[in-house]
């Protein structure tokens, strides 16, 4: 049972993390937005000042060690800035966080502790251009001798630009799987960049290129053909993140709904005393509720030691459309201006639509979770789960 830091220590992190993501990374939205580039050199130093790459990093490996109900308010707030920067945060952090559980103890010790402090970090590796996931790969990964020899292509790969180390998805055998840990800098490996995104700017989404890249075979992680399993357990949790990503950016929508709604005045009136704008309002907080409460029970359980398939994909999906709603209600709200740069409500309308692709999308959780519906998960026993 995770039971993270005690609450003096987390109010002082969290605190530190909050006025960090306010003053110092905030104000670069424009910058980042007008260039498409993220100011690495100002960015990477304050987000190490802070704690910000340590958050799920087990404490034995230099990390603050938070359970999960601790790191979701805080990726959450990342999520009402700039998008470029809650995606750093979001996949250094889950798969540091996912090498802490699969990883052997001297892959950790190389790894873990250089990115608890953001001078290592690690990306994750499995879209392919030509293939989908799972068993349609097509990377593959031949054992020679003491070392993997990696031959193959993924693209889409956040923090492609910055990552130190990727974990790779490849092709042992036909119908074999397995992850292997590739250093940036291993002969053979090329990253290219990818044309800009919609939202999220600034953030790296390369293609990455194994031309009979020679690893280690101690690169492997746990045994060949344990990469399916491996993918599972860090997407159930990385999902649940993205769930807190949505509740961060339709949080930050519905404040700034409300403000403009007090401010804006059409006939004499504040636009927020007409009917039609307190539904949209009122709509908006729904979603924001609802979603606030399924992230702490598929926390908690989580940090009692449950796995959550099920949950996971249902809190992702319902996230990802939630904050399209509300985001979608917020330029409503502000009509107009709201489609210019004014305001922040034309990113976060952007930046939110990410959350539909990452970690899978909507066809994805359906299929996880109906077929945990189907192998008999029910919500008496999830209810049920909760209490003891």
């Amino acid at each position: 049972m995770n039971v993270g830091l005690p609450a003096d220590e987390y109010d002082k992190l969290r605190e530190s993390v909050f006025t960090t993501i306010w003053n110092e990374l905030d104000p670069l939205e424009h910058q980042i937005e007008d260039t498409e580039s993220i100011p690495y050199d100002v960015v990477l130093p304050a987000l190490r000042a802070c704690g910000a790459f340590g958050l799920i990093i087990p404490r034995e490996y230099g990390g603050a060690g938070l359970s999960i109900a601790q790191y979701l308010p805080i990726l959450a707030e990342f999520a009402k800035i700039q998008g470029g920067i809650r995606a750093i945060v979001h996949v250094h952090n889950s798969f540091a966080h996912a090498l802490s559980e699969i990883g052997s103890e001297e892959q950790k010790q190389a790894i873990l502790p250089g990115a608890a402090v953001g001078e290592k970090s690690l990306a994750f590796a499995l879209t392919e251009p030509g293939n989908g996931t799972g068993m349609d790969l097509s990377t593959r990964a031949r054992r020679d001798g003491d070392e993997y020899v990696l031959d193959g292509r993924k693209w889409l790969i956040t923090n492609s630009d910055i990552a130190s180390h990727f974990l790779v998805l490849a092709k042992t055998a036909d119908r074999e799987v397995s992850a292997i840990i590739v250093p940036r800098d291993a002969p053979g490996f090329t990253i290219a960049p990818l044309p800009e995104t919609m939202g999220c700017k600034g953030a790296e989404h390369g293609e990455l290129t194994f031309t009979d890249v020679r690893v280690p075979a101690a690169n492997l992680v746990g045994a060949e053909g344990e990469g399916i399993a491996h993918l599972e357990r860090a997407l159930e949790i990385s999902r649940v993140f993205i769930a807190a990503s949505s509740l961060g950016t339709a949080t930050r929508a519905l404040d700034l709904s409300l403000r403009f709604a007090k401010e804006r005045v059409t006939f004499g009136r504040p636009i927020g005393e007409r009917q039609a704008i307190q539904r949209y309002l009122a709509e908006m907080a729904t979603d924001v509720y609802a979603l606030r409460g399924m992230l702490a029970d598929v926390a908690a359980k989580w940090d009692r030691d449950q796995r959550v398939p099920a949950e996971s994909s249902l809190v992702k999906q319902f996230g990802l459309e939630a904050v399209g709603r509300v985001t979608d209600r917020a330029l409503l709200v502000h009509g107009g201006i709201g489609y210019t740069r004014k305001y922040p409500i034309e990113r976060l309308y952007r930046d939110a639509r990410l959350n539909w692709l990452e970690e899978g999308p909507p066809t994805v959780q359906y299929l996880v979770a109906a077929r945990q519906l189907l192998d008999g998960f029910t919500f008496d026993d999830a209810f049920d789960s909760a209490t003891r």
